[in-house]
């Protein structure tokens, strides 16, 4: 039997044996009764270093998004073919990212350094890829850690799996073929410490992380109206704020606070050119589910 390098997403249906997922197959497709939906339900655990996602009626069900633009729901098979070797090989790795929420509701947004490959510059949770014989929850505390230098028992905080998003790099075929394919767990933490003594323990690595940022519901309704593919105008509410603050993170991992305007929080993803910074649209997905969490309290 082959030596397992790295987790990787499975699939089944219809209760049969799990099977590796290929690089260009779409994932909500493989499950969504029409070839157009994005979303869908479904079952995930993490047995034996694999990730699997199946279509089972019983227990726990999670929901399962990609994008309307997804590279892996518009593919041709010319292109598919066109893809090189050492790409297709790759397989449908797995992420997580840690939603942490304060005790006072405020969750904490990072913005990757400009030097990474995948998504630079875009404002997005802590996270990273699962490794081997890790749980999520023990993988999202790590990245979290080696992140922003927040340590935390798992001991510590209450979690809850929030949901799943069918990440492909880069977000758009009009932006290249796709090179990354993930399927991110996003995970919800609260901590009993408010966002002011959560910052006081932040050493961000300046290697993965440009800036840090604490958001509150309402600012979290003007990012997630700001829906990525749609071409209408956004509106922030009156009672926004022009400008948030923001904790800088020097090459040398230090610290220093300025304002961003809350209209950079709002851009879209460009359909052409060069990225813009924004919140990613698999984090708008999580800040709509957090979001939902919270209802029962608002």
């Amino acid at each position: 039997m082959e030596k397992v390098r790295k987790i990787l997403v499975h699939l089944s249906r219809d209760k049969d044996v799990p099977q590796c997922a290929r690089f260009v197959q779409s994932i909500t497709g493989h499950f969504a009764r029409n070839s157009l939906d994005d979303n869908v339900k479904v079952n995930c655990s993490l047995e034996n270093n694999r990730f699997i996602l199946c279509d089972n009626e019983n227990g726990s069900r999670t929901q399962l998004r990609r994008a309307r633009f997804c590279p892996f729901k518009h593919l041709t098979d010319t292109e598919a073919a066109s893809l090189p070797d050492d790409v297709l090989s790759r397989g449908v790795d797995v992420g997580v990212a840690v939603l942490l929420q304060s005790a006072n509701q405020k969750l904490l947004l990072t913005r990757r350094a400009t030097s990474l490959r995948i998504f630079p510059n875009t404002w997005v949770p802590p996270g990273g890829h699962v490794e081997l014989d890790e749980t999520l929850l023990d993988a999202g505390l790590r990245e979290l850690r080696e992140e922003t230098g927040l340590e935390l028992d798992s001991k510590d905080v209450s979690s809850q799996l929030l949901g799943l998003w069918e990440s492909v790099y880069p977000p758009m075929l009009s932006r290249g073929l796709p090179k990354r394919h993930h399927i991110v767990t996003y995970m919800l933490l609260h901590s009993s410490l408010s966002h002011v003594q959560l910052q006081a323990f932040l050493k961000p690595e300046p290697a993965e992380v440009s800036g840090c940022l604490w958001v509150d519901a309402s600012l979290v309704k003007a990012i997630v109206s700001a829906v990525d593919g749609e071409e209408d105008t956004v509106h922030l509410a009156t009672n926004l704020p022009q400008s948030v603050s923001v904790m800088e993170v020097s090459s040398t991992g230090e610290l220093s606070e300025s304002a961003m305007p809350v209209s950079v929080l709002c851009n879209r993803a460009p359909a052409q050119g060069e990225d813009v910074e924004r919140v990613s649209t698999g984090t708008k997905f999580a800040l709509e589910l957090w979001l939902k969490t919270l209802e029962p309290q608002c």
